[in-house]
């Protein structure tokens, strides 16, 4: 009986010290009256911090010797490609808009294969609009997400008879209302078509812009607003064409041969 009692007393021992710490119940209620508040501020600021910390490098201080870092790569890559030019295939700005639409998820070469029986074909909106939608998607099948894409042909079309006699728009605002129509789509047009200076953020310019150390952003728009601050209008055309060149020959998206790079002397080589 007494083992048995010394064993019940120090289980009762044991256990009421655990409990008789009146210390970490005193920060029990600091806890009460903040952790409801506080965790949802304590989870918020953090996640704010990282939105800050990734934005704020964004505001790259555009200096003197960054414009002229990127005039000295804008004349590398000229000399590296003094061919380069838009490599999507088209003579006319209705051509340049379809050209674009079925170019997204898709390759220029591809685009290519296609569209020169298809403009033979379809020379105006309405054309377009006159054709059966199944006979459009085997036409264009081979670029992929065809639904999508002749949806957006045809509405495109629908929206230059309806808005503008049929005739295709010269402005970015009047473009970007164009179903299917983004940014991209409307410098394309504007720069090749109508020599207005702009600055196609594609794929390649993500990519290339940043590992040049011109922007850190990710979002087209913000590249482009950041190249456009450090590039000079008359560049900007040029440039549209020397990036995506660069991009497919050289500065490839996985193994890029910065051995053989025109401008590696001018590059960060910011390689994520």
């Amino acid at each position: 009986m007494k083992r048995t009692t010394a064993r019940t007393q120090r289980r009762k021992a044991t256990r009421l010290p655990k409990p008789a710490p009146p210390k970490p119940t005193t920060p029990g209620p600091k806890k009460k009256k903040t952790p409801k508040p506080l965790p949802p501020k304590q989870r918020a600021v953090p996640s704010r911090k990282t939105v800050k910390a990734e934005q704020l490098p964004a505001a790259i201080p555009v200096t003197p010797e960054l414009r002229r870092r990127a005039l000295r790569v804008v004349d590398g890559l000229g000399e590296g490609y003094p061919d380069a030019h838009c490599e999507l295939d088209f003579t006319n700005a209705l051509e340049a808009m379809v050209a674009s639409i079925l170019a997204a998820q898709s390759t220029d070469a591809r685009v290519n294969m296609v569209t020169p029986s298809l403009f033979r074909k379809y020379r105006t909106p309405q054309d377009y609009l006159d054709t059966p939608d199944d006979t459009l998607k085997q036409e264009i099948h081979s670029t992929g997400f065809f639904n999508n894409k002749t949806k957006a042909i045809k509405d495109a079309s629908r929206v230059l008879i309806e808005r503008f006699g049929g005739e295709m728009p010269r402005t970015m605002d009047e473009l970007v209302d164009l179903p299917g129509v983004g940014r991209k789509t409307a410098n394309v047009i504007l720069g090749n078509v109508y020599q207005v200076p702009g600055i196609v953020v594609d794929t390649h310019m993500l990519r290339i812009a940043r590992r040049l150390g011109f922007t850190v952003e990710k979002d087209a728009n913000k590249v482009e607003r950041d190249l456009m601050a450090i590039l000079p209008e008359s560049e900007w055309i040029h440039f549209s064409h020397l990036i995506p060149w660069h991009g497919r020959r050289c500065c490839t998206a996985r193994n890029p041969n910065c051995d053989g790079c025109p401008v590696a002397d001018d590059c960060p080589k910011l390689i994520e």
